[in-house]
């Protein structure tokens, strides 16, 4: 199966027709570890000014690394430590503006300066979505809003 990606512009992307595209993607395959590898590339490449996107799994009591976009990452993350073991602990999406106003921010990636965080949980398989920028305050709460959606529909996929 095929897929028409939006391709990355300066312009802003379209986030509905994204959104569209991910739900298609996730609606033609069970594996979720395929579908997290898609999701990962389909955002990364179509989405301006992102230097990783990935998910984390949560394996006994932490995140660990799985299919990702972008330089090579911290493979295991505690939770409650960093934007995304804190985001999963406290069951809440995070926006950081500025990664350097984090307190005990995990620079994985040293251009990392915003990111966004969105926890998921299902009986088969919970984790995080992060995104990461090299740019400070590259997302707002529309872009918040949008890898919610994302990260729901993936969720349902599980």
């Amino acid at each position: 199966m095929s897929f028409n990606m939006t391709v990355a512009t300066d312009e802003k992307p379209d986030l509905s027709v994204l959104l569209k595209q991910a739900e298609a993607l996730l609606s033609s395959e069970s594996d979720p570890i395929a579908n997290a590898a898609n999701l990962s590339s389909m955002l990364y490449h179509n989405i301006d000014d992102l230097n990783w996107v990935g998910f984390y799994f949560l394996r006994g009591n932490e995140l660990v690394l799985g299919p990702f976009q972008g330089q090579l990452a911290c493979t295991r993350i505690g939770l409650g430590k960093g934007v995304c073991g804190s985001a999963y602990a406290n069951s809440e999406s995070l926006m950081v503006n500025d990664v350097l106003n984090f307190s005990g921010h995990i620079a994985c990636d040293a251009a990392s300066r915003s990111e966004i965080v969105v926890p998921f949980y299902s009986t088969q398989l919970s984790g995080v979505l992060d995104i990461d920028s090299p740019t400070i305050n590259r997302f707002d709460a529309s872009m918040l809003h949008f890898f919610e959606q994302v990260t729901a529909l993936y969720r349902l996929s599980l």
